[in-house]
Formats: structure tokens, C-alpha cells, sequence
């Protein structure tokens, strides 16, 4: 399959390691800020085989993860309190709230049902006259235009009842707080290839200059992956700060001009808060005030202040690459994927989760920790 197997071909991979090795002469630390590179690196066993000069940390690349408890509230709050037909991704039905998850909501009677796609919810609003419907639109830049085009078919029929919970984020800017935090040790970035397919590269060029951090762009597969890491180090063992397209086969630096311009025309740029970590200015979108009858903040006047997060969990310190998941004292033991105490531990994009599943991996990581 063209663009798939061939960046699995062993062979490649173990050519792509050998020149890392050969290539680096000093400890880096790189952070891929994607989940679902996350997931590749721990899958295939990468982590496991780079050279021990090379530190891998993992980012806040994981919506689900980074999406806040208050808002998690919001939705069961609209599902149990105003009866609507609440409709999301699967991911999130499990993520603890500050009392209850979306999934412990379904099970005790509220209308909750799990979608592939926005575009679902509004055929479901125009079979339900008589039922608000919302759905709880969550994700990067990737599943924006996806959301944002629902409101869009949502106004050309006229629905009333369909609105969307809106919990987007975006990714430089959270590179950026990352970068200019005065505890960061992070020397380069393997940016998210999907992200950029949709917004392009244009605003990941200053974050290079200013702060001088190589970001390579970078595809999922375990050759992607490899390339991506290589790139970085060429650029670190050279002393430079570049930014520079792995994932060339899909991304163009203008992006997807038809995608942006339908987010652009339902969202605006907000502040947002990301869970375990803090506000970041400039970080998500909201709907526009033109589409306000579509955006369920506003138009169900929700209001619950914030919860404390969990003070067991580390889920904040992971995704800032801060620590490891194996370095939390709760690591398969009280938390679990059955009973998470954070949301990386739920999620198919959560650094936990992907540690956990390939448990076999991480024994051996804990042992070279120790």
C-alpha cells in the first residue's frame, strides 16, 4: 500500500538508527507533540532502540488529554440537566470529570451516543425535531474544519436544535509555553504532520527564529518517526534552528486553503485552558458571534465554575515532558485504563494509555530508570 508499508519496512528503519547513532555525539532531548506519534514511538518499540543519548519526552499532543475538567462538567451537565441528545467522539465517554464521566452519565440514563463524525450529529438534530442535540466538538486544528463545517450544514438547513460544545486547541501556541518556560530542557520538537496538513507550516517559522528550537514536521509511521528524530539531531549536532517538512508527502507549507477557510468562517481564536497544565493565551477556538444560536456555551447559558484537578495525578508533568508515565507512583496501579485518574490514561493518544498497553516495553524501562 503506497505511503503506508514502506514507511514500516524494517530495513529502512533499522538504516534510519543507525545514522542516528552515528550522528549524535551528545545528550538531546526532543519532544514529539503529537499522541498518536506518541503511540508509534512506544508501539513499535523506538524508544526501546534509540541510543541512550537521545531523550524523548512527550508532548500535550492529545486533545482529549488537554481538555478540561469544567468543560468535561459542561457535558454531562447538558446531558443529565437539559436533557439533550449529547453526542461525541468515544474517547471522551470515559475521561473523568470532576464527579462523573460521560460514560457513568449514559449508564445512569442520559441520551449519549458515540459518533465518527460531527456531520452525524446533524442528521440526528434533523431526525429529532423535537430534541436539542450537541456535540461535544473536541480536537486540534485537524478536527476543526470537520466541526465547523457542521454548523455550517446546521445553518443552511435552518436547525435550531443543534449546537456544539466547542473544546479546540492549537498547537503553537502551546509549543510556544512550553519553549519559553523557564524549566524547560527541551532542544528540538517533532511537530504533528496532520496539524500542519490542515494550517500549514507559516507559524511554526517564528517560534524557530525567536526561540532558536529546530521543528521538524513529522508523518506517524515508524520510518516517519526515525526520519523525523534524525532530522532534529543533524540540525542540534550543527548548532542550528530550522524549520524542515518530514511529512512532505501530505503536508504543503500553505496547508488546506478550502479547510482553514471554513474554520476561519465559524471559529475565532480564544484563551483556553489546558487541563494539568494552565491557561494559554490565544490557544483554542470558539464559535463566532454569527453563529452563536449554534454554540451550546450560550445558547443553554452553562455556567459551573472550575474543579481542582486530581492531586494524585501527574497527567500536567507528563505532557509538558516533564516526567515519564512510569515515574507516577499511581502508574498501573491505582490508575488504570479501567479506572483512570487522569485523561492520558483513557485516551488512544494519551502518553499513559500507550505505556500501559505495552507494558512488556516499559518493565525495561523502569529497570535502566532505576
Amino acid at each position: 500500500m503506497k505511503y503506508l508499508t514502506e514507511y514500516r519496512d524494517p530495513e529502512v528503519a533499522a538504516r534510519y538508527l543507525e545514522e542516528i547513532k552515528k550522528t549524535v555525539t551528545r545528550p538531546w532531548t526532543i519532544m514529539e507533540v503529537c499522541g498518536g506519534q506518541t503511540h508509534s514511538l512506544v508501539k513499535n518499540g523506538i524508544l526501546n532502540m534509540l541510543p541512550p543519548e537521545i531523550n524523548m519526552v512527550h508532548g500535550p499532543g492529545c486533545p482529549v488529554c488537554v481538555t478540561p475538567l469544567n468543560l468535561i462538567d459542561k457535558a454531562v451537565y447538558l446531558a443529565e440537566e437539559k436533557n439533550v441528545i449529547l453526542c461525541s467522539f468515544g474517547d471522551m465517554l470515559r475521561v473523568p470529570g470532576s464527579e462523573k464521566s460521560l460514560l457513568e452519565a449514559k449508564a445512569g440514563g442520559a441520551d449519549i451516543r458515540i459518533l465518527y463524525s460531527p456531520l452525524e450529529a446533524v442528521n440526528i438534530a434533523a431526525q429529532n425535531p423535537d430534541r436539542q442535540v450537541v456535540f461535544f466538538a473536541v480536537g486540534f486544528e485537524t478536527t476543526a474544519p470537520a466541526n465547523a463545517l457542521s454548523v455550517v450544514h446546521a445553518h443552511r438547513q435552518n436547525l435550531d436544535n443543534y449546537s456544539i460544545l466547542a473544546s479546540h486547541v492549537l498547537v503553537p501556541p502551546a509549543i510556544e509555553a512550553l519553549v519559553s518556560d523557564e524549566t524547560c530542557s527541551i532542544d528540538g520538537f517533532l511537530a504533528a504532520g496532520h496539524v500542519c496538513t490542515i494550517m500549514g507550516m507559516a507559524e511554526y517559522g517564528p517560534l524557530v527564529d525567536h526561540y532558536q528550537v529546530p521543528i521538524v514536521v513529522t508523518g506517524f509511521e515508524p520510518v516517519d518517526i526515525l526520519q523525523g528524530i534524525l532530522m532534529t539531531v543533524k540540525q542540534l549536532e550543527r548548532g542550528e534552528a530550522r524549520l524542515e517538512n518530514q511529512y512532505s508527502r501530505m503536508v504543503r507549507p500553505e496547508g488546506n486553503p478550502s479547510a482553514m477557510e471554513v474554520i476561519h468562517d465559524v471559529f475565532e481564536v480564544t484563551d483556553r485552558m489546558w487541563r494539568g497544565m494552565t491557561v494559554i493565551p490565544s490557544s483554542g477556538y470558539q464559535v463566532k458571534a454569527k453563529y452563536q444560536r449554534y454554540d451550546a456555551q450560550k445558547k443553554f447559558s452553562v455556567n459551573i465554575a472550575e474543579a481542582p484537578e486530581n492531586e494524585t495525578c501527574i497527567a500536567g508533568e507528563i505532557m509538558k515532558g516533564n516526567k515519564k508515565p512510569f515515574e507516577c507512583p499511581n502508574f498501573g496501579t491505582t490508575c488504570k485504563p479501567e479506572n483512570p485518574l487522569g485523561a492520558p490514561m483513557v485516551s488512544s493518544e494519551g502518553a499513559c494509555a500507550a505505556y500501559y498497553h505495552f507494558s512488556d516495553m516499559i518493565n525495561q524501562l523502569q529497570k535502566e530508570s532505576a
